[in-house]
């Protein structure tokens, strides 16, 4: 993690203490853990977003004891580096897995790279604090923090952390663009979160600030004056004459007098000339960003403040219902489901934390409704009856984008319905968008022919009408699940298994195919094994690594218990389940469902990205899904690596990815990894090669290793990745949208897999004016276009509301390349009084405080130039895994 020199003169002898056993090796203001390729040793943008983020959220843990086990204790997490996955298990209980937490710092981390390497934000000083718009760059930096409360009052969390993002780079360059360092602040700016506060002692355009110099390392360059200035950077600003440059290698600027630069964004001389300064920039960097996160705190309470990074074991409960007259026994079964819910996990880490519910019928669907109240989720739902009437088929998969819109990543949705999709056009662009949110959908369907009453019949159905919700389902790693109105109630209670922090085990081959048993592996992080059988079954069996059998008979037998509704089985496993390899055979008609469920802490999260070396920095452009024929990198996070049931034990080892196609389980190829930073952390790292992501199509990814003791261990990715044929690149300018106003959008659409002839289609939601001019794209090998975008916002839109434009680049009629989407989320928000994120409700002073209970007893002190600033605001933190405690009595 991240080594702190701090003047020990600000610290007393407990302080010290923790100095001795806290001090942690230098790990990696670069944009994330790629960057170290180019620097290694530097600290990034990513270790300062997520030190910030554990540091807030062990604070949080200490003042805040969980219910019904024992309080934190600080002396627990002295001489260990601070990881979330030890946080979690102290304050939720062992094996409560941080997943959905690190999937939300990664969120944040990705959004501040995203700053370096986006057309819209890649080259504005006012984003990077560079070419001394000071005043501009707090202006930006604090509009950030706002949109970030906005968003987040508004339920809106993945926008919230967008801007929490960009906010926090900004934040953070200002320690390394300008010369506070330099002038030998020791604290944080005591202003720059506070826009009433005048940026004082600014450097004018007439003022020089920085002499020649010629080599890479320019330590004396600065001119020694009193001014705060700041270095510019490229040629977009043209530089005045004796100003500072950025400076490195990508810095146009640096080679006009005066050459050279001041920036600290790294250890490496050809990248940072004031390269000497990195940990001290980063120091205050760190400091200012558990600032920044402190008044978010402040401002949205302990409660949404947690919401908003996902600090919880939690899942969300998100219901599509069909409402057609037909549906009352649906309808029922979802109430009971989401009671049964509700009342069992009340006041317990997993109870939900965000609750979706959005209704559809024919012609219309939604609204859909939000809350974090379970009993006003409880009391809308309970106001949903059967409607009467309606035909088939019905609004579903409109209903299901809104719901995806609303729904939290990494989340589980259920539909409930016995109709087919009327909006089946949806079916792609809902694909898409659920692998985008990373969300799995499962449906629900008492889908039975010899039923009329309630429902009427305009034609004869096809028997393929479900196919769009099979391929939903299959993308998003969810499931179609067929049933009778008689058992719809015993199925339903899949809802409340599959919020159980479940992994799905891979099956060899995926599916069942006659005369083949489906092969799965189980290790010793597994427990509570579920095996789901649905389908036109004539029979099936399970047989352990012993040898040992169960078949579908009822009840309990010697590997667990059966149930049985309708065509519906599901087979509960005895606990500890015997390690090793485990075979189902199935003998049904068609094609039944199978799925396999266990919960585990050991998990992983896993993202896509570009290295990108052109830019202003180097380091990893993150991707959504890979683009067919790019070198893509694959970056690994290991969650839960502390779960094994022997601390001391050795921590488990990845060798590999696999990639299989999907749905037919081909194995397209292995990949071997590469840890990334210190073990504990979890991160590797894998290169995918062009030739094996040339083709688009859907893929899965599994994760290979050993247990410390050898043992195989096995995961798969909860849902299915695509590769998309080409690169679609959808922006907007910083800030939000204003009622009344007229907004740019920049679209960049690239192939670098042939020649594409794509037709493109714009949708916006809520439905917004949207030009654009371009509607077809013709691109050779390795060519990109531009074009633009015009979103006209009405006066009347809502204030504190969500925007979501897509944008789908499809080949046309007679090409056979897949549309590929891309999503935009904006904000619409009315221009804030200065003081918005000033002074705190009936504070005189503009100091940051938290919301710090009264028996809070750590303190720490920071002050700002000539005493000024935040001395006595209740904080304190941890710096790389380093604790600035002050006790009070010591005062």
């Amino acid at each position: 993690m991240l080594p702190m020199e701090v003047p020990q003169s600000h610290l007393g002898p407990s302080v010290l203490l923790l100095l001795q056993l806290l001090l942690p090796p230098t790990s990696a203001f670069f944009p994330n853990i790629w960057s170290l390729l180019a620097a290694p040793g530097s600290i990034t943008h990513q270790d300062l977003t997520e030190e910030a983020a554990l540091n807030v959220t062990l604070q949080l843990f200490l003042e805040q004891p969980p219910p019904g086990r024992p309080p934190l204790r600080l002396e627990d997490f002295l001489g260990r580096t601070l990881l979330a996955d030890d946080l979690f298990a102290a304050y939720f209980g062992p094996g409560s897995p941080s997943r959905r937490f690190r999937a939300a710092l990664g969120e944040v981390s990705r959004a501040n790279a995203a700053q370096d390497f986006l057309p819209t934000s890649r080259n504005d000083p006012d984003l990077h604090f560079d070419a001394e718009r000071l005043d501009q760059g707090r202006a930006q930096l604090v509009g950030a923090l706002r949109e970030t409360l906005v968003a987040t009052r508004a339920l809106d969390h993945t926008l919230a952390r967008q801007r929490l993002g960009a906010a926090l780079h900004a934040l953070q360059d200002f320690y390394s663009h300008s010369n506070w360092v330099e002038l030998g602040e020791q604290q944080p700016h005591p202003h720059l979160l506070w826009p009433r506060q005048e940026l004082q002692n600014l450097a004018q355009v007439a003022d020089p600030t920085c002499s020649d110099c010629e080599a890479l390392s320019c330590p004396g360059n600065w001119l020694g004056f009193t001014l705060l200035t700041s270095g510019y950077f490229g040629t977009h600003l043209p530089k005045p004459p004796g100003k500072c440059s950025h400076g490195g290698h990508f810095d146009l600027s640096s080679s006009q007098p005066p050459r050279g630069g001041i920036n600290k964004d790294s250890t490496s001389p050809g990248f940072s000339p004031h390269h000497m300064l990195h940990l001290q920039a980063a120091k205050l960097a760190l400091l200012a960003s558990i600032q920044a996160f402190g008044l978010l705190r402040s401002r949205l309470g302990d409660r949404d403040f947690s919401r908003l990074l996902d600090i919880t074991p939690a899942s969300s409960l998100s219901f599509v219902l069909d409402t057609t007259g037909s549906m009352g026994e649906e309808i029922n079964a979802a109430k009971i489901q989401a009671r049964h819910i509700v009342e069992q996990r009340r006041g317990s880490p997993m109870e939900p934390i965000h609750y979706v519910l959005v209704p559809f019928h024919d012609p219309g669907f939604g609204p859909v409704f939000t809350t974090s109240d379970p009993d006003s989720f409880w009391q809308q739902l309970n106001e949903i009856h059967a409607l009467g009437g309606g035909d088939e088929p019905e609004m579903c998969l409109s209903a299901l984008q809104l719901a995806l819109l609303h729904t939290p990543p990494l989340s589980d949705i259920f539909v409930f319905t016995d109709a087919s999709p009327k909006d089946a056009f949806l079916t792609n662009q809902v694909e898409s968008l659920t692998q985008e949110r990373r969300c799995r959908v499962t449906f629900l369907v008492t889908e039975d022919t010899s039923r009329v009453q309630g429902r009427a019949r305009r034609e004869i159905l096809s028997p393929l009408r479900f196919e769009p919700y099979k391929a939903v389902a299959l993308a998003s790693g969810g499931e179609v699940i067929f049933t009778k109105d008689q058992h719809i109630g015993d199925v339903a209670a899949i809802v409340g298994d599959s919020m159980a922090a479940l992994v799905t085990l891979p099956l060899d081959p995926p599916f069942v195919v006659p005369g083949r048993p489906l092969v799965f592996s189980v290790d010793g992080l597994l427990q509570k094994i579920t095996v789901r059988i649905h389908g036109d079954i004539s029979s099936f069996w399970i047989k352990n690594p012993a040898g040992v059998s169960q078949n579908q008979k009822e009840g309990t037998g010697p590997l667990g218990h059966t149930h049985r509704f309708g065509q519906f089985w599901m087979v509960t496993m005895h606990d500890p389940p015997q390690t090793g390899t485990w075979e189902i055979q199935v003998t049904a008609v068609d094609s039944p469902g199978v799925r396999v469920q266990a919960q585990t802490s050991l998990d992983f999260l896993f993202h896509f990205g570009i290295s990108m070396e052109d830019g202003p920095h180097p380091g990893l452009y993150p991707l959504t899904q890979p683009v067919a024929g790019l070198q893509t990198q694959l970056l690994v996070e290991v969650t839960g690596l502390g779960s094994q049931a022997n601390p001391g034990d050795p921590q488990p080892h990845f060798s590999h990815v696999i990639l299989r196609g999907v749905p037919d389980g081909a194995e397209l190829g292995r990949v071997p990894l590469e840890p990334v930073g210190p073990p504990e952390r979890g991160l590797l790292a894998a290169s995918l090669p062009p030739t094996l992501l040339s083709t688009p199509r859907p893929f899965s990814l599994e994760l290979i290793g050993q247990d410390g003791a050898g043992r195989r261990l096995h995961r798969a990715a909860p849902q299915p990745s695509t590769v998309v044929p080409v690169l679609l690149e959808l922006t907007a300018p910083s800030g939000f949208l204003a009622p009344g106003s007229k907004v740019p959008l920049s679209l960049r659409i690239g192939s670098f897999s042939g020649p594409q002839d794509l037709d493109l289609r714009t949708s916006v939601n809520p439905s917004f004016s949207l030009t654009s001019n371009l509607s077809r794209a013709h691109l050779e090998l390795n060519e990109s276009v531009w074009g633009r975008l015009w979103l006209e916002v009405p006066d009347s839109a809502a204030l504190d509301s969500v925007v979501m434009v897509t944008v789908t680049a499809a080949g046309r009629e007679d090409s056979p390349v897949p549309p590929t989407h891309a999503f935009l989320r904006l904000l619409v928000l009315a221009p804030a009084p200065q003081d918005q994120l000033a002074t705190p409700t009936g504070s005189s002073d503009p100091t940051l405080t938290t919301a710090t209970p009264a028996f809070s007893p750590f303190t720490l002190v920071t002050q700002g130039r000539a005493g000024a600033g935040l001395a006595g605001s209740p904080w304190w933190g941890t710096v790389g895994g380093l604790l600035l405690l002050r006790g009070l009595a010591s005062w």
